[in-house]
């Protein structure tokens, strides 16, 4: 069987040393030293500050919600936040969990990121926050975001899951907004099994989220504001510092199965049109066929051959009911996410898989 991704297992004789210590010190979460190191080395790595750990991807982008407050009513009424209907479902689902109605704003259809363009006729009074995708790792146009951010006051909060070591302008992409999150994910380009992490703008927004994710408490005795329980635990920090070790290879065959698929799949179908100016980290290998037919088709061929690929995202979210979300459709999102589809992608895929797999995505695009 051919997966879509593999979750990366780094040296298991390095891990065994984190786990050796961890059983030593008996410090199994609570800011214990592995997590502080892994904060510490991911601020360096990655070339940003205010970095914090927390447990999984969801959570990061429902502290910082809190922690930049945009989850509070707006005029006596829920407050929204201007999203994409091309992500994951948790970038929507997030945001009305916490009281925060999601509005979607159609895509581009070169990046597939949310066209700045069509934002600004979407922010009325209640609009908190704008809450862009960098899908599959490719940059938004985050001046234009910024901008209009600038203009109507409002927070801007990256879900930046897949855009783990990318840059923009030599600078990391995750500089930008008021907070940028991440998952580490098991399936992630950089894991912790699971795991996530928010980057912000300001140290007083981090000071209040590092409160907020041990239950608000401050001290034995003290608790300062709500909270919930978001901690990074040091096993979950291990993973990801023996995998930090290896980033640089774990990119490298990425890069390399990206190159392979292109050599053979070069003019054939649309592919995401990336970002002047930033980098790409390969973390994903969506193309978009003609039609949805051709999808069924080419999923239907895959499987044939025990080759399991994925439709990142559908669907469109503007079509899931369950988000209560405006009833304004968002055509180009809903276009493409009937035609894409995401190729395997990870380490230990072989050359021959990939050939194999191009072949028949060539015979159906055609």
């Amino acid at each position: 069987m051919i997966p879509v991704t593999k979750p990366y297992l780094p040296n298991r004789e390095k891990l065994n040393r984190y786990l050796d210590g961890i059983y030593e010190r008996n410090w199994l979460t609570n800011n214990g030293p592995l997590a502080q190191e892994l904060t510490s080395r991911l601020e360096k790595y990655l070339g940003v500050e205010n970095l914090l750990l927390v447990s999984n991807g969801t959570l990061a982008l429902q502290i910082t919600y809190r922690a930049l407050g945009i989850n509070k009513p707006a005029n006596g009424k829920p407050a929204e936040a201007i999203t994409t209907p091309f992500t994951f479902i948790a970038t929507a689902s997030s945001l009305k969990w916490d009281g925060v109605r999601p509005v979607f704003a159609d895509i581009d259809p070169e990046t597939w990121c949310l066209a700045p363009k069509n934002i600004e006729a979407r922010v009325t009074s209640q609009t908190r926050a704008i809450v862009p995708v960098h899908v599959f790792g490719n940059a938004c146009d985050v001046e234009a975001i910024g901008a209009i951010a600038q203009k109507h006051n409002l927070k801007v909060i990256y879900d930046a899951s897949h855009a783990f070591g990318v840059n923009y302008k030599g600078e990391s992409l995750l500089k930008h907004g008021d907070a940028a999150t991440l998952s580490f994910h098991a399936t992630k380009l950089f894991h912790t099994v699971e795991g996530g992490a928010v980057i912000f703008k300001h140290k007083e927004d981090l000071e209040r989220a590092k409160k907020m994710i041990n239950f608000g408490i401050t001290a034995p005795e003290s608790i300062e504001e709500l909270g919930i329980n978001a901690k990074m635990n040091e096993l979950q920090a291990a993973m990801g510092l023996c995998v930090l070790d290896e980033i640089e290879q774990i990119s490298d065959v990425r890069k390399s199965v990206t190159d392979a698929y292109n050599h053979f799949l070069e003019g054939k179908l649309q592919k995401q049109q990336i970002q002047v100016g930033a980098s790409y980290n390969h973390a994903y290998y969506p193309v978009a066929l003609e039609n949805e037919g051709k999808v069924i088709e080419l999923m239907s061929s895959l499987r044939d051959s025990g080759v399991f690929a994925r439709r990142y995202f559908y669907p469109s979210l503007d079509s899931v009911a369950a988000l209560e979300a405006t009833s304004t459709v968002c055509p180009e999102s809903r276009k493409l996410a009937e035609r894409i589809v995401c190729l395997p992608i990870y380490s230990g895929l072989k050359a021959e898989e990939i050939e194999m797999i191009s072949k028949k995505v060539s015979e159906v695009a055609e």
